[in-house]
């Protein structure tokens, strides 16, 4: 069984067992939090495919807690022009545990 779950801007495809990385959420380790952006559900007995999103489905999900990913560099340049900007972004991030997913 899994499901595909909009958060943060971004759709992330779970199953239950997945550990994934979404946009930071006020939450504290431990916490649980349930998804409701739920836009397809797949199971054994077939796939469900919301318009937008499918009605009644969550996913359940308990936080681990937050963390920044890897810096990246930002630089801009014009050639010729004395012109040179360089600035570093690390992206926070809360990390989820995936326990079930519910529909219905």
């Amino acid at each position: 069984m899994y499901a595909v779950v909009r958060t943060g801007g971004k759709q992330v495809r779970v199953s239950p067992g997945d550990v994934i990385k979404v946009e930071k959420l006020s939450l504290e380790p431990g916490e649980t939090v349930e998804l409701s952006d739920v836009l397809l559900v797949s199971s054994g007995e077939g796939t469900a495919v919301g318009t937008p999103t499918v009605p009644n489905a969550k996913v359940v999900c308990m936080s681990l807690g937050d963390g920044k990913e890897k810096k990246i560099v930002v630089y801009k340049y014009k050639r010729r022009k004395g012109y040179a900007r360089k600035q570093g972004h690390r992206q926070p991030f809360t990390r989820l545990s995936v326990k079930e997913i519910r529909v219905g």
